[in-house]
């Protein structure tokens, strides 16, 4: 099935909150537990460390209670998820230990390269050049970092599509069964994925499937990544 492309932004306010309120404790859960996972078997204790595309700060309020660090960053483009982020990291006491960004990726990102973990969830899928993820991996990491995104990946077909939404957002309102269709549509599949991170010179990296609708890319960055021209 071809790829559809969707808004990169989810900046209408009830779209955000029907994010924010559905139910996405197993695979943020999944998200943590295997983040966390990926950081004690590479020997990593990341100390400051960006999320790209963190939406309304769920994952990073679970990574945050679970880890120590002296710096985390969190970036979203659009203004209602930023808000909806702030009122729950404030709400968890959070508030003080993360630094909200609103911007784009990666024409906002911070200009020094100094994260020694970069995570993202669900953000590749809406970008409109899914390079601009890679990019700013590149640019934000020192060498040794180590890197977490997890993604949706595109079902064969439409059919497939409308089965995983009815399987796993049976319950959800009517607009968050739409995005999660329209999400599952503009996912990238593993292969392509792994072509974006060759092409951009991330050798360290590499693609695996968890679950039937999830992806993960997950690696450590070398100084020959860093320092080496993106092919992109």
């Amino acid at each position: 099935m071809k790829r559809r492309p969707e808004p990169e932004l989810m900046d209408d306010p009830d779209q955000a909150m029907a994010y924010a309120e559905a139910d996405f404790e197993q695979p943020h859960t999944m998200f943590v537990d295997e983040c966390l996972g990926f950081f004690g078997c590479a020997g990593v204790e990341p100390r400051e460390i960006m999320d790209l595309g963190c939406g309304p700060c769920d994952i990073v309020a679970r990574l945050a209670r679970r880890l120590a660090f002296d710096r985390f960053d969190a970036i979203d483009g659009a203004e209602a998820m930023i808000a909806l982020a702030r009122r729950r990291l404030e709400a968890e006491g959070l508030a003080d230990r993360v630094r909200l960004i609103r911007g784009y990726i990666p024409n906002d990102l911070p200009e020094q390269a100094s994260y020694d973990a970069i995570v993202s969830n669900s953000i590749l899928h809406h970008l409109n050049d899914p390079m601009d993820l890679w990019r700013a991996v590149k640019r934000l990491t020192r060498p040794g970092a180590a890197v977490f995104v997890m993604d949706l990946r595109r079902p064969p077909s439409e059919d497939a599509a409308k089965a995983m939404v009815d399987e796993y957002a049976g319950g959800e309102p009517d607009v968050l069964r739409h995005d999660f269709y329209c999400s599952l549509l503009a996912a990238y599949r593993p292969d392509e994925v792994a072509e974006q991170i060759s092409a951009a010179g991330l050798s360290g990296l590499s693609v695996s499937v968890p679950t039937d609708r999830h992806l993960i890319v997950s690696g450590r960055i070398s100084a020959t990544d860093v320092h080496k021209a993106a092919l992109i």
